[in-house]
């Protein structure tokens, strides 16, 4: 999986904040990432800290009281804020299609899995219903759902919930979209179905060259899948990187936590590192940089002003002053 020259999706300064009785909630703070055709981007961080609010920022989903007040979320170059509802409806499902973490809460129960994704085939690419069961069968198949001339007529409490993912993935790739959004996809699995859904999510990466934007709280399904990282904490990116270059060489305090928070294979660990305190409610943000008051490094200066992304490498970038010390 390699991203190609020029982005298929590009988010610039992303901003969607929450008008709340405590005030203002800015979930997502001047977000900016880039995905390429082909690649896949994990987008990671603890539970809260905003990843979510941006997946549903870039399909319009997020509803009131929220709000996105700037930035750009350029699709092949179309700025996807300055398009009407009714544009919208188009681009959702067709261009841009997503996999929710929760299949059992996202799924219709009272419609068939066959009849779910035979909507969103004729929503987009019109049709008879008889063409749309077709295509509706086909993808059973793709996804991996045995018998799927049967299944295609199974309500989602009929299935699994590795089978209820699949569905979900059918339903996402029915259109041949260019760029998937999977917000936890293996939330809930066990690892067996976990590492299906993902090996599933990178054969048809291959097979339809789309984009994949990973959004994970899992580390090692991030290794495992993502060809770049983008952490995220109190609505901002902390660090990018490769991969590789991200569990080889971590930079921001944050990063380096998450990373020691996972368990190793070798048994040296006898009980796992934790990262003090939590993530700030998004109402109540510190002033400076958002982690100082978790952060062993933290000195008077981090909490005086705030650090922008700053380049630490080739394609590496850090939100931290203190990028050098070595922990």
């Amino acid at each position: 999986m390699t991203g190609a020259a020029s982005p298929i999706l590009e988010v610039r300064d992303l901003c969607t904040s929450f008008h709340t009785r405590e005030g203002e909630g800015r979930a997502v703070d001047g977000v900016s990432f880039h995905l390429g055709r082909g690649e896949t981007l994990g987008l990671v961080g603890e539970s809260g800290c905003g990843k979510s609010v941006t997946a549903l920022s870039i399909l319009g989903l997020v509803a009131p009281p929220g709000r996105i007040g700037g930035g750009q979320i350029l699709l092949s170059g179309c700025d996807l804020l300055t398009l009407p509802e009714k544009d919208m409806r188009q681009v959702r499902g067709d261009e841009v299609a997503m996999v929710f973490q929760e299949p059992m809460s996202s799924l219709n129960p009272v419609l068939t899995c066959g009849r779910q994704i035979e909507e969103a085939v004729r929503l987009h690419q019109g049709g008879s219903r008889q063409d749309a069961k077709a295509r509706a069968i086909e993808m059973m198949h793709l996804v991996g759902i045995p018998a799927p001339e049967q299944r295609v007529d199974d309500y989602p409490h009929q299935l699994s919930g590795g089978m209820r993912q699949r569905v979900m993935i059918a339903i996402a790739l029915s259109c041949s979209p260019d760029v998937l959004i999977a917000d936890e996809p293996t939330t809930a699995l066990d690892v067996t179905i976990q590492a299906q859904i993902l090996e599933l999510l990178e054969k048809l990466q291959a097979e339809f060259h789309m984009a994949i934007l990973l959004i994970t709280h899992d580390l090692g399904v991030v290794a495992e899948v993502a060809d770049r990282v983008a952490v995220m904490y109190a609505g901002q990116i902390v660090e990018t990187a490769t991969t590789k270059d991200l569990f080889a060489s971590p930079r921001h305090p944050y990063t380096r936590g998450l990373l020691r928070s996972i368990p190793q294979l070798d048994g040296r660990q006898e009980r796992l590192e934790v990262i003090p305190g939590r993530v700030p409610e998004a109402t109540s943000l510190p002033f400076g940089c958002r982690f100082h008051p978790r952060c062993s490094l933290a000195e008077s200066a981090c909490e005086a002003t705030d650090q922008s992304l700053e380049e630490c490498g080739a394609d590496h970038e850090v939100r931290c002053r203190r990028w050098l010390v070595d922990v």
